[in-house]
């Protein structure tokens, strides 16, 4: 009995069937939101490794200060300046790009970090000898240094991006249609907590496959494989 009442109050097939379809769609905005994130917080991360590798002391210095304060700011404080404060500014954000916004400026700093680490787990030596070949820079670090560092890099990578994609969430304080938003949502009108339940399905469907691809990646590539 207390079973049946269990599956009635959080698995109940009628509003599950009733709001799935909203859920489906805050699933959607949930995944694009989370790749732009990706491909945006990774990119940006790995330009700031790469600038902070040059020979210039004030650079430096300025990446991580910039670094250090994004890894400090909680991204929710973020969305919530950029959503409602930069108005104030004459310049508005979408609900989609302020979440996009604030989550892709945390990612960076934390990829930042995780790059600058890989960077300088490598030997000196392996710079000069790939610029004794003639090789720039930038193309010593592009051909030489990242590679041999990726198999440091991917497991902190893994776990960042899985962090901080998660926190799409954050964005129902600007009244983003994602995952969460959508079924806490179907929840207040239904008054009943399945559709929660369906958002808990979503968030596994959608992440899980990450984990587990970015655990192949590691055991695959990652350090003491030979």
């Amino acid at each position: 009995m207390q079973l049946q009442q269990l599956v009635f109050t959080f698995f109940n097939s009628e509003v599950a069937a009733r709001y799935l379809p909203q859920i489906l769609k805050g699933a959607v905005v949930t995944i694009e939101l989370g790749l732009a994130i990706i491909v945006a917080g990774l990119a940006l991360g790995l330009l700031l490794a790469y600038l902070r590798s040059l020979p210039s002391r004030a650079l430096r210095g300025v990446i991580k200060t910039w670094v250090d304060i994004f890894r400090a700011l909680p991204p929710l404080v973020l969305i919530i300046l950029f959503y409602y404060a930069l108005p104030f500014l004459d310049f508005s954000l979408s609900a989609f790009a302020a979440t996009w916004l604030a989550l892709t400026l945390v990612l960076a700093a934390f990829s930042e970090e995780v790059f600058w680490a890989g960077i300088e787990s490598q030997p000196r030596g392996v710079m000069e000898a790939a610029r004794s070949t003639g090789l720039t820079h930038t193309q010593a670090m592009a051909y030489v240094i990242l590679p041999q560092a990726c198999r440091l890099m991917i497991a902190p990578l893994t776990n960042r991006v899985i962090a901080i994609t998660k926190g799409t969430a954050y964005g129902s304080v600007a009244a983003l249609n994602e995952i969460l938003n959508e079924a806490t949502s179907a929840t207040s009108f239904a008054g009943n907590p399945t559709p929660l339940m369906l958002g808990a399905i979503g968030y596994l469907v959608i992440f899980l496959p990450v984990v587990i691809v970015g655990r192949y990646i590691e055991r695959r590539h990652g350090v003491g494989r030979h």
